[in-house]
């Protein structure tokens, strides 16, 4: 047991000195530094764009020195422990250790993550496809699942608009995840999602398939240059439909947006004044032409799929069986779990590290 032991404490020191080399740790501190120096600049804020792209550098750098140096230190702890032949510092280490395992597991794989837009927040847009009401009520768990594993990790989310089916669930919805490498960690998402359950909606108790389109897209920054003429936009103002409060429902606030050289259509119905939904919208717009750009140029890659989703049987990535069994699989990765409460909770992490170290090892294997 003991020999076991040390061999884990070993190979997770291997593991964390490999993180700490590829994040460059003492270059972090450099560059936060550099970034601290640049936040304190009285002049700073007379350009909230750039102060906001600093500040949320600043962060991000932060919090990825503080993650590694405590995963160090968690480490050095449990080592400490077992040099001291403790039998109870050595039982507590014991505890602590498949949980510092997975941790350095998570950071490992946000190493993995160097693609162009990986570090930046991510657009979700989720689309039922094929299954009637079936499909609506499984886009509707679909957002839920991905708000609730937004909020297990303290991720902050803003629901853009959701449109409401007739019967039950949501025709579609839109909605943003503000955390460092959102898009890099959720990118593999994107795709078709397929359920197959008894339908609450038949009342012979038959078994139904339905599916869904999750469509990931990174949130564009200034840097990106996405020009759009106000001449090839058609905005629409309207009243927002479906629960949302007294507020919502008073006034002609909801806009859509409609980018006409393109066809591509954005929605927004979750903010109370127009401007603000207008907003929201052009940054949905943004990053659906950014998408598309990086899909016109790097096609032959496909390492941004743009472009309708086909979605019905056959094009899945991840199916989710809840009868005769139970079941989640990725097609992709073959990661399953019969946990299927667990992962329409949001504990889908698993199959979100699986997807990253999959993806980097194709990628590499293409090169």
């Amino acid at each position: 047991m003991a020999a076991d032991i040390a061999e884990e404490l070993k190979n997770l020191d291997s593991t964390l000195t490999g993180i700490e080399t590829v994040l460059d740790v003492e270059g972090l501190r450099r560059r936060a530094a550099d970034l601290e120096q640049e936040a304190s600049d009285p002049d700073l804020w007379s350009d909230q764009d750039r102060a906001q792209v600093v500040t949320r550098k600043l962060s991000s750098v932060r919090g990825d020195i503080s993650r590694v140096e405590g995963l160090r230190d968690r480490l050095d702890n449990i080592m400490t422990a077992f040099e001291l032949e403790d039998d109870d510092l050595i039982s507590e280490a014991t505890g602590q250790l498949p949980t510092l395992a997975r941790d350095i597991s998570t950071l490992e794989v946000r190493t993995l993550l160097s693609g162009e837009y990986d570090e930046r927040d991510a657009i979700v847009q989720l689309s039922a496809g094929a299954g009637g009401v079936d499909a609506a009520d499984w886009t509707a768990m679909l957002l839920r699942m991905y708000l609730r594993w937004a909020e297990r990790h303290g991720y902050s989310t803003e629901v853009y608009d959701s449109s409401e089916a007739e019967e039950a669930g949501l025709k579609s919805a839109t909605f943003l995840v503000k955390a460092p490498y959102a898009y890099g960690t959720l990118r593999s998402e994107h795709g078709v999602h397929r359920l197959v359950r008894i339908s609450p909606f038949d009342n012979q108790n038959r078994r139904q398939t339905s599916f869904a389109g999750v469509e990931i897209t990174p949130v564009v920054e200034l840097s990106d240059h996405v020009d759009i003429d106000d001449k090839d936009l058609r905005v629409d103002i309207f009243r927002s439909s479906g629960p949302g409060g007294q507020g919502v429902n008073t006034t002609d606030s909801a806009v859509r947006i409609t980018h006409l050289p393109t066809g591509i259509v954005v929605t927004c119905q979750n903010e109370r004044s127009q401007l603000q939904n207008k907003a929201a919208a052009m940054v949905v717009l943004q990053a659906k032409l950014l998408e598309r750009r990086r899909a016109e140029e790097a096609a032959e890659k496909q390492r941004l799929t743009g472009g309708p989703q086909d979605v019905s049987f056959g094009s899945q990535i991840r199916n989710y069986v809840l009868h005769p069994y139970q079941m989640v699989k990725d097609l992709r990765t073959e990661v399953e779990t019969s946990n299927t409460g667990g992962v329409l909770d949001g504990e889908i992490d698993d199959f979100i590290d699986a997807e990253v170290r999959w993806r980097r090892s194709a990628e590499s294997g293409s090169h």
